[in-house]
Parts: structure tokens; sequence; C-alpha cells
């Protein structure tokens, strides 16, 4: 691997890290392209060569991965939760859930309930696909 490439990778997982990090603050491409110092249409672009999605769509994805861990083991409101993982409404909550997981943010409380299986097996079989 090139030098550059080296570099490149390593501004991606800078933006990615943040991304990680603060996935319930309101983030966007121009933000995380400064942490990367890169343009915003290199960021998108590069971003989504190496990690194989969008920004955007990475974001969405790690919310709803917390969104249904707190969903399995809190008694948080639907609601709640939507705000605390970082989505602005809760019909983009449950559009974006239902997208990612395959069923509504209540549904999957209620399978994940009725399933007494480890939490590690739990996260790893229930983990939204890309």
């Amino acid at each position: 691997m090139s030098r550059a490439a080296e570099e490149t990778n390593r501004r991606m997982l800078r933006a990615r890290d943040a991304m990680d990090r603060a996935y319930a603050q309101p983030l966007d491409v121009p933000a995380l392209a400064r942490i990367a110092h890169v343009s915003q249409a290199h960021f998108t672009r590069t971003f989504r060569a190496t990690f194989g999605e969008t920004p955007h769509r990475y974001l969405q994805r790690r919310r709803v991965e917390r969104a249904m861990s707190l969903l399995r083991e809190t008694d948080h409101s639907v609601t709640d939760i939507c705000f605390e993982v970082g989505f602005g409404s809760p019909g983009t909550f449950s559009r974006t859930f239902r997208g990612i997981v395959g069923r509504s943010p209540r549904t999957y409380r209620k399978e994940a309930a009725a399933t007494s299986v480890p939490t590690c097996f739990t996260m790893t079989w229930m983990r939204p696909s890309a």
C-alpha cells in the first residue's frame, strides 16, 4: 500500500471514529470533511470507496445500532430513544429503523424481549446490515 493510500485511510478512519464517538451529535459532511482535512466532495467519494457506504448511511446505521441496544436493555420510550441517539424526529427514526432492521422499533422491542439469549449473541444476530 502506498504512503498516500495509507494517509487517506487514516483520514477516513479519523472521521469514522468521530462518528462513532459523537453519533448522537448533529454531524454533517462539512464537519466530517474538516476532521479528515479534505474537501466535502472528496470526503464523500473517498469514504464510500473506503467503507462501502456513504457517511450519512454509516451514521444512520450507528444510531440504529445504539437504538437497538437501548430498546433491548432499557424501558425508555421509543421517542426518548429516538432523540437520545441523535434523530431529529420520531417519524424519521421509525422510517430509518424499519429500513435498516426490517421492523418497527416497537416490534423489535417486543421480539427482543421475548428472546432470552445472551446479549452478545443477540447483538451479533440482530446487527443491521449495511
